[in-house]
């Protein structure tokens, strides 16, 4: 089994300002989401990826060479089109000041299967796309590097948190109930059973563990452990760092951009 680490981009000019950037050309990372970039990226230093997937978008690319950048010379590097921003059409660069102030906004909170944004895409496509791409990366990376590869996929924050949904079993409905803040990290892992959550919105630990042990012990199995099981091997976790996640609840944003 394969694990996914989900990497939301680090904050950029149109997150400082309030602004939906969606699909906008040219939107880069701020100083502050620069260095946000660079502590995911020191995270995942000890973490050997089997590759780094990206959104085509800039503020994911640079992103994404944060990361490459603590990683082995030749690691693989993808641009893969199906986990780019939402189409959000005709709300693209406004405010978000101004956007909750229309009745679509109630329903990308309340209902977001049903959202679909004028001139774009509905939000149902856009987690459809996003899962199936994921699912199709993470076959093809297990089938090429065995059962414990980790690979890291960064995109936005809309994609992550309907991945997560899926990945949790969750109706999209539910999704705005998951926060996903800029550069923090999510891991999941599919099996053939369901998939596992392994952590969610984490901004800070080790994370080591992720690196399978030469006999797999404590890797967990397509079926869940009665009981919780034993969790990562002790030996595998830094002292003073939390393999377990860390959420932070924030109002939910749509496009958190």
């Amino acid at each position: 089994m394969a694990t996914m680490v989900l990497v939301r981009h680090g904050r950029t000019t149109a997150n400082a300002t309030g602004v939906l950037a969606g699909r906008t050309p040219g939107v880069e990372l701020d100083e502050t989401g620069r260095d946000q970039a660079q502590r995911a990226g020191q995270r995942l230093a000890g973490v050997p990826l089997a590759a780094v997937v990206s959104s085509p978008m800039l503020r994911c690319q640079q992103t994404a060479e944060a990361v490459l950048a603590h990683q082995a010379p030749g690691t693989r590097s993808l641009t893969e089109d199906d986990v780019t921003e939402c189409d959000y059409g005709a709300w693209q660069g406004s405010s978000l000041k101004d956007l909750a102030a229309e009745p679509l906004w109630r329903t990308v909170q309340t209902q977001p299967s049903a959202a679909t944004f004028p001139e774009g895409e509905s939000m149902a496509r856009m987690q459809a796309r996003a899962v199936a791409a994921v699912r199709r990366i993470d076959a093809a990376i297990e089938a090429e590097h065995g059962p414990g590869a980790v690979w890291a996929v960064v995109s936005h924050g809309d994609i992550i948190k309907s991945v997560l949904a899926d990945a949790l079993g969750m109706h999209l409905d539910l999704f705005q109930r998951i926060g996903v803040d800029p550069a923090s990290l999510s891991i999941v892992r599919y099996t053939e059973t369901r998939p596992y959550v392994l952590a969610s919105n984490t901004h800070a630990g080790d994370l080591s563990w992720l690196v399978p042990a030469p006999d797999a012990t404590g890797e967990p199995g397509a079926d869940a452990a009665v009981g919780g099981g034993a969790g990562p091997r002790e030996d595998t976790v830094a002292p003073g760092t939390a393999a377990a996640s860390h959420h932070r609840v924030d109002p939910a944003l749509p496009g958190r951009p």
